[in-house]
């Protein structure tokens, strides 16, 4: 299991989102010098998608019968989902991605920010249509859910550039690290922090933040040792903070995002999958990937409800 945990980060509105810009624009010592909250990629085009009328006929009738599919997502985990520098509009590689299958299937996407922990149960009482943000797949989540993989993407350490206190992912004992509440990276160094105290050496100081942007920018600030999170969301950290940070160590536990229907909608996830599927093959999946510069997480065939 990888990436977001069964519960993933605790609830981060859209004002706390906002503070994604303070993360990545105001690290640095002098702001002006860093990069934006989204690069330049919320501001590149995305590809024109064109209606695919025979899998337009397979959405069931319930769904987007106003048009648009309203989707649920928690939108502070830059690059995937989150909220762009004027403070409104959701952007990332997410948002990019299902839209266009939206589109492909003659529909507008439209994203609502919501707490992470309440998403699930939100496309289960009808608030939300599907669910996207970043979830991984995982026994927990099909016993409540029907999932559509789209994405791979596993756990990333990162530290200050030239990894100044000679950081060890594999023995950080006694150093201070952080982590988003609620993800599977939060559980992982709780781990780790046992290990050491069964060890006989220093528990690892574990800081705890609401959001990733919130630990990102602890580890900027020199106020903790090291960060971990997902893979795709630290490398896009490492990118915006504009060579504060760097990346250590390889990729592990790796293991497929999933988008979110209810549980009795098999038909509409074979749907979704679908349509995922031709834009894999038209080349419109790894231009939208490449663009927001995680092409390493792309997958060949999307699944509905993939075992491991």
């Amino acid at each position: 299991m990888s990436a977001r945990s069964l519960t993933r980060r605790a609830a981060t509105l859209v004002a706390v989102a906002t503070s994604a810009a303070l993360v990545l624009t105001g690290c640095g010592d002098d702001p002006d010098d860093a990069a934006s909250s989204s690069g330049d990629a919320a501001t590149e085009s995305t590809p024109t998608v064109e209606v695919d009328e025979a899998l337009a006929a397979r959405v069931p009738a319930e769904i987007g019968e106003d048009g648009a599919i309203t989707v649920g997502s928690d939108t502070s985990y830059a690059p995937s989902e989150f909220i762009d520098e004027d403070g409104e509009t959701i952007v990332g590689f997410d948002v990019d991605l299902f839209s266009a299958v939206a589109q492909k299937l003659g529909f507008e996407a439209e994203f609502e920010s919501a707490s992470f922990d309440s998403i699930i149960a939100g496309v289960g009482s009808g608030r939300y249509e599907v669910g996207v943000s970043s979830f991984t797949i995982n026994p927990d989540r099909l016993a409540e859910a029907t999932m559509i993989s789209y994405f791979s993407a596993g756990t990333q350490w990162a530290v200050q550039e030239g990894n100044p206190e000679d950081v060890d992912a594999d023995n950080a004992c006694g150093l201070s690290v952080a982590v988003q509440r609620g993800t599977v990276q939060a559980e992982d160094i709780t781990a780790r922090s046992a290990e050491c105290e069964t060890s006989g050496e220093e528990a690892i100081d574990i800081q705890q933040f609401e959001g990733q942007d919130e630990a990102t920018a602890a580890l900027v600030s020199g106020r903790v040792d090291a960060s971990l999170a997902d893979s795709p969301v630290m490398a896009y950290a490492v990118q915006q903070t504009n060579g504060q940070l760097e990346l250590l160590g390889d990729i592990y536990d790796s293991a497929p995002y999933g988008w979110v229907v209810p549980q009795a909608q098999t038909e509409f996830a074979q749907v979704l999958a679908d349509a995922l599927t031709a834009l894999i093959e038209d080349g419109t999946y790894a231009e939208i990937l490449e663009k927001w510069g995680v092409e390493a997480g792309a997958i060949d065939t999307p699944e509905v409800n993939p075992t491991a």
